[in-house]
Parts: structure tokens; C-alpha cells; sequence
């Protein structure tokens, strides 16, 4: 092997070390602080770190679907509850106007989700800082674990869970309305990105089969998009970590390297 090359082998070997040295550990101590203020955002608190209860009242933004559809919803949250609501419902295919409202907390089990994974993420996070990370596989092993939890957490208030209509008509939530709402009508509350929605279904039969239009009133949550932006910063600060690292194994899988290097693996 001619000298120059050697050097420029050596110099990379150098660079790499000093990666795994300082920046894994600079990085992660970065994440750390990024998702502590994560958990900061949350309208409850998160893995330890105290956050007074904040209540909030929401006036939904009235949907109207045609001249005659008409939802309106009157929410108080606190933390990750909906304690009160004043709903009026009136659509075009039923001349009646409903009139309800909550008799008991509504959870948002979203948000304690998203919170749980965070929370985890956070545990983990602070577990590795203990120990050197020796390795390109001890690193990509603690980002995966991050990512995941992060994911986890982003995804838990961008993707609802779907539920179906009988479980929305037999919810515990749906007997916490009075007056109790007719038998062809349910409605939810449920989180997607930084906005908070109020749904309504309305279920007819068509020869046996159970059918539902659904129409919704929304209204933006500020907390929301603080949370959602310090995750994607987190996910991009992982991403750029991975990157730095995985460019190193393209000199182990030609043997240039040492075994400090780690082969691609997918997230």
C-alpha cells in the first residue's frame, strides 16, 4: 500500500474515532436537551419534568357543510382531559338541533401515549450518556432506540387510532354526553398533528348494512406544533449523526477500516 494512501487511511480511522469520542456523545447530550424541552411543550408533565396544568378553552371553528350543517363545540382542556364541552349538532337530513354537553372528563389518550413514548426516550437517553459508546454498532444500536421512541411519540398525536363505530357508540365517552345523543348519531374527539377535532357520524342502514357520513370542526392547539417541531428536530439531529457514522462503513465493507465501523443497517 503506497504511504499516501496509508496516511489518508489513518487520518479516516482518526476522524472516526474522534466521532465515536466527541461527537456521539456531544450529539446525544443535544437530543437530550431537545427532548426535555420536548416534554417541556407537553400540557402535562413528562418523565420528571414538572409543568403546571394549563387549562385551555377552544370555541371549535363552526363547519358548515352546506347551508344547513351546521357543528359547534365549546371545549375546555386540561392536561390531557377535555373536562368540559357545549355542543350543538344541526344537520341538513335532520331537522332537529342537538344540544349536549359532557358530564364527565374526556380523555385524550393521544396525548399520554405520545407522553409515555417521550418519556422513554428521555430514560433511555439518559442511560446512555453513562457509558462511552466504544463502536459504530453500540452507536447505530442507541439512535435506532431513539428514533423508535421518537416515532413512536410523533406518531401517536399525527396518526389517530381508527375506531369503529360500534366502539364509538358503546364508549364510555359517548355515555358521559347529556342528553344522551340520538342512537344514529356518535362523535369523537381526537388529536391529528397540531390541530384538536371534534367529529360527528351520522349512521344510517341500507339493507342491513350500517352506513356513516361523518362531518368535523377543528381548532389549532399552539402546544401541538411547539411539541411536533422539537420532534422533527430530534429525528434530524439522529438522522445526521447515522449519516456521519454509516459513511465510515463504506471503508470497512472495502476493509480500510477497523472494526469500529458498522455495515449499513436500515432504521
Amino acid at each position: 500500500m503506497a504511504d499516501p494512501e496509508k496516511w489518508e487511511i489513518l487520518a479516516l480511522q482518526q476522524e472516526f474515532d474522534w466521532i465515536l469520542q466527541h461527537q456521539v456523545p456531544e450529539s446525544l447530550k443535544r437530543l437530550h436537551i431537545v427532548v426535555q424541552e420536548c416534554a417541556r411543550n407537553f400540557p402535562m408533565s413528562v418523565s420528571g419534568l414538572t409543568t403546571p396544568l394549563k387549562l385551555d378553552k377552544f370555541i371549535m371553528a363552526t363547519a358548515t357543510h352546506n347551508a344547513q350543517d351546521t357543528i359547534r363545540c365549546v371545549v375546555t382542556v386540561l392536561g390531557d382531559n377535555i373536562t368540559n364541552a357545549d355542543i350543538t349538532i344541526k344537520l341538513n337530513k335532520n331537522p332537529t338541533q342537538y344540544h349536549t354537553t359532557l358530564q364527565s372528563e374526556w380523555k385524550l389518550q393521544q396525548v399520554q401515549d405520545s407522553a409515555n413514548h417521550l418519556q422513554s426516550c428521555i430514560l433511555f437517553l439518559e442511560n446512555s450518556t453513562e457509558e462511552p459508546v466504544k463502536s459504530a454498532e453500540e452507536a447505530l444500536y442507541v439512535l435506532n432506540r431513539i428514533v423508535s421512541s421518537l416515532q413512536k411519540g410523533r406518531n401517536a398525536l399525527i396518526i389517530p387510532k381508527k375506531r369503529t363505530i360500534d366502539e364509538l357508540v358503546s364508549s364510555r365517552n359517548m355515555k358521559s354526553l347529556l342528553p344522551i345523543l340520538p342512537a344514529d348519531l356518535a362523535v369523537s374527539f381526537y388529536i391529528q398533528a397540531h390541530k384538536l377535532i371534534f367529529a360527528v357520524y351520522v349512521m344510517s342502514q341500507t339493507q342491513g348494512d350500517v352506513k356513516f357520513e361523518s362531518f368535523q370542526t377543528e381548532c389549532c392547539a399552539p402546544w401541538l406544533s411547539e411539541v411536533l417541531l422539537h420532534y422533527a428536530d430530534a429525528l434530524q439531529l439522529c438522522q445526521q449523526l447515522k449519516d456521519k457514522i454509516m459513511v465510515f462503513s463504506q471503508y470497512k465493507d472495502a476493509n480500510l477500516l477497523g472494526s469500529q465501523c458498522a455495515s449499513p443497517d436500515p432504521w
